[in-house]
């Protein structure tokens, strides 16, 4: 359940505001000083922060300021204030949406979804794409050094897998057998290149189910291979 740390000093808003939150299942806290509101957010494991402008203490401003110097979780500015200077400071200082008074509480919610959703997006799903990559039924695992056709896990080498994970991270692009072997064994070409074309067809035995027509990786007649998408 996502935890929500809502700023606001005045009550029946605030109270309100978090009604409608809880009913969608988030966690919900208020404090309605600045001050301790600032410390609420910097000192507790919040997902987002909905801060009112005009706060006892402090500002909205400079609480928007002081999180965003130490935390990436999105904030909503709340405002009775409809001049445009005041949003584009508000944004200009790291608030990811400003939403003025008054509106509806369902429009509140689908905002706060809508940034808590795109934030898992950007934060959450890179770690992951990162380490894996999943192309038509192969998934290989980088930091584990394992690959899975169609669900099936199969066994490769440490230069099949290096060569298959390279060329599955540069798809469409065709390198010749030269670069390949520079790349993969970290040698000048000089040396004989023909392993490249032993390593190739030892990958297609594996991921490929035919491998007079391999689907995956590719010869580029008089050029080299590429990995196709």
């Amino acid at each position: 359940m996502s935890r929500i740390l809502l700023i606001e000093d005045e009550e029946a808003i605030a109270e309100l505001e978090k009604d409608y939150l809880e009913l969608s299942n988030f966690e919900v806290d208020i404090e309605a000083n600045g001050a301790e509101g600032l410390r609420k957010a910097l000192s507790g494991n919040y997902d987002m922060f909905i801060l009112d402008l005009m706060l006892p203490d402090m500002d909205g401003f400079e609480i928007c300021k002081r999180i965003r110097e130490e935390k990436n979780e999105p904030i909503l500015m709340v405002s009775a204030k409809k001049e445009e200077i005041d949003k584009i400071r508000g944004l200009g200082l790291g608030a990811d949406d400003y939403i003025t008074k008054p509106f509806s509480p369902s429009e509140l919610v689908a905002r706060v979804k809508a940034h808590l959703s795109r934030y898992d997006r950007l934060v959450s799903a890179p770690e992951v794409k990162k380490n894996e990559i999943e192309i038509r039924g192969i998934r290989i695992d980088k930091a584990s050094r394992r690959v899975w056709v169609n669900g099936e896990e199969k066994a490769f080498t440490a230069k099949e897998f290096d060569l298959l994970t390279f060329l599955a991270e540069n798809p469409n692009v065709i390198f010749s057998k030269e670069q390949l072997f520079e790349k993969i064994w970290e040698e000048e070409s000089i040396g004989d290149i023909s392993t490249v074309t032993v390593h190739v067809n030892k990958i297609r035995d594996k991921i490929e189910l035919n491998t007079s027509k391999p689907q995956y990786v590719e010869t580029v007649w008089g050029v080299g291979y590429r990995f196709k998408v």
